[in-house]
Order: C-alpha cells, then sequence, then structure tokens
C-alpha cells in the first residue's frame, strides 16, 4: 500500500484535503469520487528517507551531474505553452495521446520536461488518465491546468481543451511581457543614472574639490557646490557603509512582500501607482475575465473555477475580492454584485459582466472583456512607453547638469572676479 494525499472540493465548492493508502494513483482518485468529491490534487507521500534519495539519483544524467529536477521540479512558462501547443496538435490531428507524448519526449531538449513526460506517459500505459497523471507534478501543471484538463477529459473534447489552454498561456504571456516591458525601461534608466552619479560622486567630483581649493585661495565656495561636494564626501568615505544599508533595505523589503500582510501592502500599491497603476489593474481585470472565461468554457463548475480564479490571480486584493465573489455565488448572488463595491473593476467592466450573466453567455462575455483589457494594456504600454522617453532623458539631464553646474560655478566666479579687478585688463604701468 502506498499513501496519496490529495486535495478535492464538494458540488459546493468547500475545499477538503486527507490522506489515502490505496495501491495506486488510479484506486486513489476513485475512492475520492466515491466520497463526493472532486479531486484537484493527488500526489504520493514518499514513505522514507531511502526512496527520495534513490529518486534524486535517478536523476543523474549520464555524465553523472544532477539535473535541474533535483533542486524541483520548474519549467518556464513559456516552455510549458509550447508544449502545450504541441499536444494539441497532436491530439487533434488525430495522433493517440500516448504516442504523442513519446514523440514530445524524444525531441524535447529540456531536461525537466523530458523526464516530466516520461512518467506521465508511463502513468498513462499503467492506466491512469492524462489529468491524472500530470497530477503527480503539481509544480510544473498548477490548478488551472490541471482541471481544465480534467474539465476536457470528462466533456469528451481534450484536443479542444487543450487548444483553449494553450491560446489562454500564450495570452498570459504575452500580456505579462508587455507589462515587463513598461516597467523594465525605467529600471533600466534608474540604474545606468545611479551608476552615472556614483562614479562622478566617487571619482571625478574630488578632483574638483582639490583644484578649488587651490584657485579660490581658502575663499568660501558657493552654497550648491558646497553641497555637491559634501554629498561626495560622504558617498566616497561612506559607500562600504550605504551600499550595505541599500542592500539591508532592500532585503528587508523582499521579506516583508513575502509576508501576507506585506504583499497586501505591495499589491495594494501596485494597483494605486499614478502611472503604473492602470496598467496594473488592467492586466489582473484581463487575468481574471480570461482565466474564469476559458474555465467555464471548458465546463468547470463555476464555485470551483472561482476557486482555482481565486488561487492564480497573482494579486492578494484580486484575489480577496474572487473570494468574495465566491461566497456571494455560494449563497446564492451574482458575480456582479461584490464587484459593483469594489474600486477595482470599473463600471462598464462590471456592466458587461451583468450582462453575461442576465443572457447566459458569461464565458463569451469575459473572454471579450479580457481581449478588451489586452488591447488597452497594449496602448497603456505603448503611451507610457513614449511619455517615459522624454521624462527619463529630462531627468538625466537635470541630475548630470545640476552636478556640472555645480562644478562651474566656481570657476565662473574666478574669471569674473579676474576680469573686475583693478588693472585685470591695463597693460600700462601709469
Amino acid at each position: 500500500m502506498n499513501s496519496y494525499a490529495y486535495e478535492a472540493v464538494d458540488a459546493a465548492g468547500a475545499s477538503s484535503a486527507g490522506v489515502l493508502e490505496v495501491a495506486s494513483q488510479s484506486e486513489a482518485v476513485r475512492r475520492i469520487k466515491e466520497m463526493g468529491l472532486f479531486p484537484l490534487r493527488v500526489a504520493q507521500r514518499p514513505q522514507s528517507r531511502l526512496p527520495r534519495v534513490r529518486a534524486k539519483s535517478r536523476a543523474r544524467g549520464q555524465n553523472g551531474s544532477f539535473s535541474i529536477a533535483l533542486f524541483g521540479e520548474r519549467v518556464k512558462p513559456a516552455a510549458l505553452t509550447v508544449l502545450t501547443r504541441q499536444i494539441a496538435t497532436l491530439v487533434d490531428a488525430g495522433l493517440p495521446l500516448l504516442r504523442g507524448l513519446r514523440i514530445l519526449e524524444q525531441q524535447e531538449s529540456n531536461r525537466t520536461l523530458k523526464r516530466i513526460l516520461g512518467e506521465v506517459g508511463e502513468g498513462i500505459e499503467a492506466g491512469s488518465q492524462f489529468s491524472e497523471a500530470i497530477a503527480a507534478h503539481p509544480k510544473v501543471f498548477n490548478r488551472l491546468y490541471l482541471n481544465m484538463v480534467r474539465a476536457g477529459e470528462l466533456g469528451g473534447a481534450l484536443e479542444l481543451t487543450l487548444r483553449r489552454l494553450a491560446e489562454f498561456m500564450e495570452k498570459a504571456q504575452k500580456i505579462k511581457s508587455k507589462v515587463k516591458s513598461a516597467m523594465f525601461y525605467p529600471a533600466a534608466v534608474m540604474l545606468v543614472a545611479t551608476a552615472i552619479m556614483g562614479l562622478m560622486l566617487v571619482f571625478v567630483i574630488p578632483r574638483f574639490k582639490e583644484v578649488f581649493s587651490g584657485l579660490t585661495g581658502g575663499a568660501p565656495l558657493p552654497a550648491f557646490t558646497t553641497l555637491v561636494l559634501n554629498i561626495s564626501d560622504f558617498t566616497k568615505h561612506h559607500f562600504v557603509l550605504a551600499l550595505l544599508a541599500l542592500t539591508v533595505v532592500g532585503f528587508a523589503l523582499a521579506l516583508g512582500v513575502r509576508t501576507k500582510m506585506g504583499r497586501v501592502v505591495f499589491d495594494q500599491l501596485k494597483l494605486k501607482l499614478p502611472i503604473f497603476g492602470p496598467v496594473f489593474r488592467k492586466a489582473a481585470i484581463s487575468r481574471f475575465a480570461r482565466t474564469l472565461g476559458t474555465l467555464l468554457n471548458s465546463g468547470v463548475p463555476v464555485l470551483q473555477a472561482l476557486t482555482i480564479v481565486r488561487e492564480t490571480a497573482g494579486n492578494l486584493v484580486v484575489g480577496n475580492l474572487i473570494s468574495q465573489v465566491h461566497d456571494g455565488v455560494k449563497e446564492g448572488e451574482t458575480i456582479t454584485a461584490p464587484l459593483r463595491t469594489s474600486s477595482i473593476f470599473p463600471p462598464m467592466i462590471v456592466g458587461m459582466v451583468d450582462i453575461g450573466e442576465q443572457t447566459g453567455a458569461l464565458p463569451d462575455m469575459l473572454m471579450k472583456i479580457a481581449d478588451g483589457c489586452d488591447d488597452e494594456v497594449d496602448n497603456a504600454v505603448s503611451s507610457m512607453m513614449s511619455l517615459l522617453e522624454p521624462i527619463m532623458i529630462v531627468f538625466l539631464a537635470v541630475v548630470v547638469g545640476s552636478i556640472v553646474i555645480a562644478m562651474f560655478l566656481p570657476i565662473i566666479g574666478i574669471i569674473n572676479n579676474g576680469v573686475g579687478s583693478p588693472g585685470a585688463g591695463d597693460g600700462s604701468d601709469s
């Protein structure tokens, strides 16, 4: 007998978990269904330390080096998206699923994916369904992926579900890359500006200080020049301390974001930023609408779909709102009731969801909302990039120009004093 830990939901959407002592994963799934539950995750529990070590030893390649699987199954979303599209294409072409998986296993260059494909194929050969086989790899195939595949199997439309899943993942990756590109440009400019300022403060400005001490003869320097020189002295003599302080602050912020309260504050801040906030908000709405619409189109029950959407929202503030929607639907309310009281969803989006519920076309309406939000994110990112370019150029010009002006003010004063002194321009002796 083996031990299998499971997570499941009932018809009302309530979650439950437990451990079963059965011979195989298929038997565990059957037992869970007999209890009137819908399995979400079924994974075998390690029996002892020795099997775990042996499993790691099997992860060695032919050259004896450990593969990525030693540190946990981690597959990039782009690689998983391509794999899903390939599986959907092969199944849609009429190729048996097991044969398609074996073909993809042979041509896969990613060692982690190659191993997972082999194990999934072995599970199917042993009599498991595709959803049961991928449930053993929750770090690669998340609950959204698993439940859509399971719904496709139950509805007899696995190829259609896989195609929808591939399209969903492709669009999710596209919108994520758009938001990342919008954040990359200002971050890169700020990094370059900080590096330039650091070099000037540590290496360039101290040389000017030596020059000024010899030219002014002890006369006081302009206030702005004195301020820049003082900043330069502090940076030069306390560079390591300042760098250590910045590192500690960054580390503390990173740890704070990992806590639940810190993550809520961070996610709330992202939605309320002056320039980037609307982009994050539209991206969150698009993710909510596309995930829920895709799940409903695949036949997943609404309460279970809302549970999955909450866990894959990517933003705790949006996730808390989806929890309110789930509780409201569970009590017999509509989806739009909690959305109306939130500041995240604009009235037009709420109205479209309401119309979709009333007409019975909620999945299609959600997909239209997602497409519209994606277009708005594209336009917002393009406008933001057009606006940020001149702002960043002006910012760099002000930073560098201020330092240059501070260094030239004493020189200008020395020149003016020399020109205005008695006999400065008189070549006669009388």
